[in-house]
């Protein structure tokens, strides 16, 4: 799991790097993501964003990419809207 988190200057950047962010996860805040996904997928997302979109950044940008383990993802406390989006939904 990945938290991603952006404040990016340029308008038009900021777009089109918040919808290639939202191809792999979920907005938590307007400009936090949560990734949940493969180590794969993860890889593909990074390698993305390292090619299309660091040449781009300046020093007025700031992207963080924070890894969460397994072990650290059990710890993460939710309220509100997140702490429902992690319940399991059973239709029967």
């Amino acid at each position: 799991m990945l938290i991603i988190t952006y404040d990016i200057h340029d308008d038009k950047l900021r777009s089109k790097f918040s919808r290639t962010i939202k191809k792999y996860g979920r907005r938590i805040q307007y400009s936090v993501f949560e990734i949940k996904n493969s180590q794969r997928i993860l890889s593909i997302l990074k390698r993305e964003i390292e090619e299309k979109f660091k040449p781009k950044f300046t020093w007025a940008d700031s992207i963080l990419i924070i890894p969460i383990t397994k072990v650290d993802r059990e710890k993460v406390i939710r309220y509100g809207q997140p702490a429902m989006e992690e319940e399991e939904l059973l239709f029967l």
